[in-house]
């Protein structure tokens, strides 16, 4: 391995010159890499030597593209991971849409952070808004993870500027009477709800269920006499069934007494004992859109929770998961659980506390309630 340097004259006349890295990789062929300073060489040099003796160095002239990274993520995470159908489409849009035209044929040994930083700028000069731009530098850091796990690459620089750049994702606080019906407007929605969605609407909301676990939800998973719902299927927006999302997805659910009645009452009144618990008439799982236009947002606009425009204030069944999340949060002197984050985490079938913590720990009481230390500092001390 060697550094050498080239000196030329440019047709104008002007000299110039270069600082050339020649080596051989592990198996014998040789590479060139050119800079234009001589310390960056060294550097590239000692960081080559390195990468050759872990058996981890990928010659820039050998790396695959983005492109093909892409397709191999996409792929993996078709057939080792239990993504919704959904999820998956995303991805593949991220891909198509924003990622591939820009990038795909960068290689991935020449993906630095500054071309990360031209990737994000490019798409915010296209009229891309900040959370898509998010959600795209978040699908390209799996894919060049991915490289990485494999040995395609030694580093994922858009990790590092994701996580230290101006790239860096943050999540949007969500508000009480915002994003998350207040208990008053829970009890409003509820009873404005219309007959065929009530018992839909009032489980989901104290379970916490997500959209495609209440629409997989069978009358076997219901223990009345254990007062659960052991949650073991989900049915996603193209009425495929299968496992919930992930391991911790599979849980049970406690069931309070309404949500108990609510179902004895349903179930007398359908007369099913066996199958969906909701489905349309059809015996086949009820339509997410169905629910939420004919359900949730009427319950809204009955109940007149609503926007300026007149429009249903809530928009999807995430809604009334939030709203379960921050009655569970909630202390039990404010009409809530007072459950603690572990347990909330369960509820919610959170893979990792860390998510539960993300999305909810600024709902979590903020510590003394104005007398608590007052009063434990006196009972010690006397």
């Amino acid at each position: 391995m060697a550094i050498r340097q080239r000196k030329w004259r440019t047709e104008s006349g002007e000299d110039r010159e270069a600082w050339i890295v020649d080596y051989r990789d592990r198996d014998g062929k040789r590479h060139i890499e050119t800079f234009e300073r001589k310390k960056d060489a060294d550097a590239r040099q000692a960081e080559i030597k390195t990468e050759i003796l872990a058996g981890t160095h990928v010659a820039p002239s050998r790396s695959i593209t983005i492109e093909q990274a892409a397709k191999e993520w996409l792929s993996d995470c078709d057939l080792n991971r239990k993504l919704e159908r959904s999820t998956l489409a995303a991805y593949t849009m991220h891909c198509e849409t924003h990622i591939l035209p820009i990038i795909g044929k960068v290689r991935l040994a020449e993906l630095t952070k500054q071309a990360v930083g031209d990737f994000e700028a490019r798409l915010l000069m296209k009229g891309r808004n900040p959370a898509t731009v998010r959600k795209a530098l978040s699908s390209l850091c799996s894919i060049v993870a991915l490289a990485e796990r494999r040995g395609k690459i030694r580093q994922n620089m858009v990790r590092g500027y994701v996580s230290t750049g101006d790239g860096k994702r943050s999540r949007k606080k969500l508000k009480i009477g915002v994003d998350i019906p207040t208990p008053a407007e829970m009890r409003s929605i509820l009873d404005a709800a219309p007959t065929r969605y009530k018992t839909l609407l009032l489980v989901t909301a104290l379970t916490g269920m997500r959209a495609s676990e209440v629409r997989g939800l069978r009358w076997k998973d219901v223990d009345f006499g254990a007062k659960l719902i052991h949650l073991t299927q989900r049915v996603d927006r193209y009425g495929v069934s299968g496992e919930p999302k992930s391991g911790a997805g599979t849980r049970d659910i406690p069931l309070a007494a309404p949500a108990i009645q609510a179902l004895r009452e349903y179930q007398l009144k359908t007369g099913d004992r066996e199958g969906l618990v909701f489905h349309a008439e059809s015996g086949r799982d009820w339509k997410l859109n169905d629910i939420v236009k004919h359900g949730l947002h009427k319950a809204c606009v009955n109940a007149g929770v609503v926007t300026e425009t007149g429009e249903a204030k809530y928009t999807g069944l995430h809604s009334l998961r939030h709203f379960y999340a921050s009655w569970c949060i909630n202390r039990v002197e404010d009409d809530g659980c007072g459950l603690p984050a572990k347990l909330v985490q369960e509820r919610l079938g959170h893979s990792k506390i860390t998510m539960t913590l993300d999305v909810y720990g600024h709902l979590f009481p903020a510590g003394d309630d104005g007398g608590a230390l007052d009063r434990a500092a006196e009972a010690l001390l006397g």
